[in-house]
């Protein structure tokens, strides 16, 4: 599978010009960069805040009652979601006071619920989290940045690298915005990583293009072989991982969805697809006018 792909790619890319390979890339970006804009102006984040960020209680229970029911039944407080992950409901609600919370619990504890939980997190922390989840990732990519500058010390190829980084999240950001699903800390977490696999793979490209011997048509197709054989392992193990956290109380049903690690593998298989396509195709086209450039022909094209 990975070696066809790679074929497939290799030749699309043959095939088509410079300015032809950046220009899907470049619009995927522009689109993203429109539907966060558009959600930050409408809501004032450009993703859905989870619970984690805005604060707000959730409470997991197992019952036979349907979300609909509870739905129905908890309508007086502020609901946000109700869900079934196997055989537990999970319902989040927004931020109340103090009266409302308790008044909340109790109705919880009085009916004839199993296995209740119940987690709470106020509005300051949550204030807190989006400062620190802000700074996490400036400083991530601060940081990628300077070692990518270091390791080639030449301006474009280190664009080149950083722009694809980039585009791999806001990509993956808007594609949380338009399936619904929240900023968490462990869909904060996927962003991070994305981080690392989208240099991983640029990286790769750059140092074979700059640094071997060979032509450059030559030295990105071997890249390309390479490296979509890392990345389609990766989304082997991502979508198992996901099919399990998501699926699996369909098979089992005393198993439960595991969300966490249902919202990693889906924003980090969406990413990883973006990075392939930014990769490959926006890194490639600009590496390539980059190298043949009569310049700096007789240094990379040798």
């Amino acid at each position: 599978m990975a070696t066809g792909l790679a074929e497939i790619l290799d030749n699309f890319v043959k095939s088509h010009s410079d300015r032809q390979l950046l220009a899907l890339p470049l619009a995927i970006l522009a689109v993203s960069l429109a539907i966060l804009l558009v959600s930050f102006v409408s809501s004032g984040s450009p993703v859905k805040l989870g619970m984690d960020f805005q604060g707000g209680t959730q409470i997991s229970l197992e019952t036979t009652d349907s979300p609909a029911v509870l739905e129905k039944m908890y309508s007086s407080y502020p609901l946000t979601d109700v869900r079934q992950t196997g055989s537990r409901v999970i319902m989040q609600f927004g931020i109340m006071d103090d009266e409302q919370q308790h008044q909340l619990e109790k109705d919880v504890m009085g009916h004839n619920y199993s296995n209740v939980q119940i987690q709470q997190v106020g509005p300051i922390y949550g204030k807190t989290l989006q400062v620190q989840a802000l700074q996490a990732l400036c400083i991530s990519f601060i940081g990628m940045s300077i070692v990518v500058f270091l390791l080639f010390r030449t301006f474009i190829p280190s664009f080149a690298v950083i722009l694809s980084a980039f585009s791999d999240i806001m990509i993956a950001a808007a594609f949380m915005r338009v399936a619904g699903i929240e900023l968490s800390l462990g869909t904060l977490a996927a962003l991070l990583m994305l981080i690392g696999y989208s240099v991983d793979s640029d990286i790769l490209l750059t140092n074979r293009v700059i640094k071997r011997r060979g032509t450059v048509e030559e030295k990105v197709s071997k890249a390309m072989h390479t490296g979509i054989t890392m990345t389609t392992t990766t989304l082997a193990a991502l979508a198992s991982m996901y099919i399990v956290s998501t699926f699996s109380y369909l098979v089992i049903p005393s198993f439960t969805q595991i969300t966490l690690l249902s919202q990693i593998s889906i924003v980090l298989i969406a990413g990883l697809f973006a990075d392939m396509m930014n990769t490959w195709l926006l890194n490639t086209g600009i590496l390539r006018w980059y190298a043949m450039k009569p310049e700096f022909r007789g240094r990379y094209n040798r």
